[in-house]
């Protein structure tokens, strides 16, 4: 896992080998291979990116009121439920926070499933990407926080009573600073231990076998792109609720 160099990877070293090492210099990162910066995670979060704005182009181009298609059918389904979620977890206001959710959702989604496909790895199982989406839940939650509520978001961390602050201070912020590290090893954690399993299973047998493990790692997939949007949610409601709330 991770220790070969995957044809998409090999294709982005081998054209866009001199951008990469670029960017990396512009931060004072330093590659193990300068000649090949590109790393599998990284090659598959982009293509991730680029599987979701291609289908997203094609789905803009189909969308219709009176026929609408299979595929809009299917993200309006995404959608509705993604809105319901938002509202009961959130509360009146949580649709104007499915954009941020439901996107997270989507990309860890398609990152835990493009690794069913032979050939590509899911980038979800390196644990960069899944700390890299936790902290953009952290910023985001926090900077609508103080959006919402002002000065007033410190009192999240503070307490209702006054003498309980020196008290509840600390353990509200150990609390928050937990939160990515929690998100980071739940989604980590699962999809290694899915394709770790997948993979022994499809070394030892054949046919029906493997089918139905790899249905299994398409469950947990699933299941774990759903917990992280939820827990986003969980968030976002605390941090935007107000004091009277």
């Amino acid at each position: 896992m991770g220790h070969h160099e995957l044809w998409f990877t090999e294709l982005l070293n081998n054209y866009f080998a001199a951008p990469a090492q670029a960017v990396l210099n512009l931060f004072g990162v330093h590659a193990a291979n300068p000649d090949r910066p590109w790393v599998n995670f990284v090659a598959m979060e982009i293509l991730v990116a680029l599987v979701i704005v291609v289908l997203f182009a094609i789905l803009k181009s189909r969308l219709s009121v009176d026929k609408p298609g299979k595929l809009q059918h299917l993200f309006e389904l995404v959608y509705l439920f993604q809105r319901q979620q938002a509202d009961e977890i959130i509360g009146h206001d949580g649709r104007k926070y499915v954009a941020f959710a439901g996107t997270l959702f989507i990309f860890v989604l398609f990152g835990n499933l493009i690794g069913v496909i032979p050939s590509f790895e899911s980038p979800t199982m390196f644990a960069p990407v899944p700390a890299g989406c936790a902290m953009a839940t952290f910023l985001v939650y926090n900077i609508l926080g103080f959006k919402e509520n002002g000065a007033h978001y410190l009192k999240h961390f503070t307490g209702p009573i006054p003498w309980l602050t020196p008290l509840m201070l600390p353990i509200e912020l150990i609390s928050h600073l937990a939160r990515p590290m929690s998100l980071t090893i739940r989604l980590y954690a699962n999809m290694v231990a899915g394709e770790k399993v997948t993979l022994v299973f499809l070394a030892l047998t054949y046919f029906a076998v493997p089918v139905v493990f790899m249905g299994l790692h398409v469950f947990v997939s699933l299941i774990q792109a759903f917990i992280f949007m939820v827990l986003t949610m969980i968030y976002i409601g605390g941090a935007v609720s107000h004091e009277e709330h």
